[in-house]
């Protein structure tokens, strides 16, 4: 079958299409026809080797597809099914062996495409608002990077649970698309000397009970600055690079902050989790609550360009990886 391999971590251009032995699936296990592929940060991340996995790998963790073969042991699933799946390594190729207790059914209304789309960033944006730290109704809160994939997904939810948005682009254009997902505010980052000023302004001069940011290294310190007394910080990603050590009497002088680095995993540990988590998701986007925005497709063979698109910003929405545009029916959803 083919795959993207990576034999040695570096830039997009180790991203190598290749033929290699298709998985076979082993005890606990269902080998997966895989119709689409999420494309998020964290594959950039294994691909640099800030996340190492082992060489040589297939990067993609974040999937959808049909059961075609199970391997002992199997329950949870069975031959034919539709499935999502997150948190599992190997999903840019044409079929993928997953533990089959990490599957999540697809309900009939959902496609792979929207599956691929939404799963991982929607249950990330699901724990992020109602678990790392509870929006309520009435709350101003910072979305950094608001018309990125993740973020609008951040700024639809916080919307519908209730609350105000403050959001950060880049451009113009991307200003737009935040406020078409509810965003009340836009700063455009490049423009503004002191973000932390500027938010506090449009705040009436408060800080603000929340900051989600998964920018890292570039506005860590606006991030922090623009909190108020007992504030939370949820640093959910690194899309400029890694945050640097720091002292945590920052947290004390900044009015007693807390600081949260999450991960998807811990907050679907359990398989009863996962699909409670799913299923909310899934429900979001049934009720419009969450409108997926696919913005780019792409083969196999253009995985390089798909993660080079991504870090440069030049994209917004989701991107997937299509290991092959010609075999795959899509339900309507």
């Amino acid at each position: 079958m083919r795959a993207i391999q990576v034999h040695e971590v570096g830039g997009p251009e180790v991203l190598q299409e290749t033929e290699v032995d298709q998985p076979r699936p082993g005890p606990g296990e269902a080998l997966v026809d895989v119709a689409a592929s999420g494309v998020n940060f964290l594959d950039v991340y294994h691909r640099e080797g800030r996340y190492p996995l082992p060489l040589p790998f297939t990067p993609g963790t974040e999937g959808a597809g049909t059961v075609i073969e199970t391997g002992p042991g199997v329950t949870d699933v069975a031959i034919g099914d539709r499935v999502g799946w997150v948190e599992t390594p190997g999903t840019y190729a044409e079929r993928a062996a997953v533990d089959a207790s990490r599957l999540v059914p697809l309900p009939d209304d959902i496609s792979f495409e929207t599956a691929a789309a939404v799963l991982l960033q929607g249950m990330t944006a699901h724990y992020l608002v109602k678990d790392a730290y509870p929006v309520q109704a009435g709350d101003t809160v910072l979305v950094h990077a608001a018309a990125g994939g993740m973020g609008l997904l951040l700024t639809q939810l916080i919307t519908h649970l209730g609350g105000k948005v403050i959001g950060t682009t880049s451009t113009t254009a991307k200003a737009e698309l935040a406020k078409r997902a509810g965003a009340s505010e836009v700063i455009l980052s490049s423009a503004v000397h002191d973000l932390a000023t500027e938010v506090r302004r449009l705040n009436d001069d408060q800080g603000l009970p929340v900051v989600y940011d998964g920018v890292g290294a570039h506005t860590f310190d606006a991030s922090l600055a623009s909190l108020r007394p007992r504030g939370h910080l949820v640093l959910f990603g690194a899309a400029s690079g890694a945050v640097p050590p720091f002292d945590p009497i920052r947290l004390a002088h900044g009015g007693s902050l807390t600081l949260i680095r999450p991960s998807l995993g811990d907050f679907i540990a359990e398989r009863p989790e996962l699909l409670r988590r799913a299923a909310d998701v899934f429900a979001w986007v049934r009720s419009k609550a969450l409108e997926v925005t696919v913005t780019g497709r792409y083969t196999l063979s253009e995985a390089a360009r798909a993660h080079s698109d991504l870090e440069a910003r030049r994209t917004t929405g989701k991107l997937l990886v299509i290991p092959d545009t010609g075999r795959h029916e899509e339900p309507q959803n």
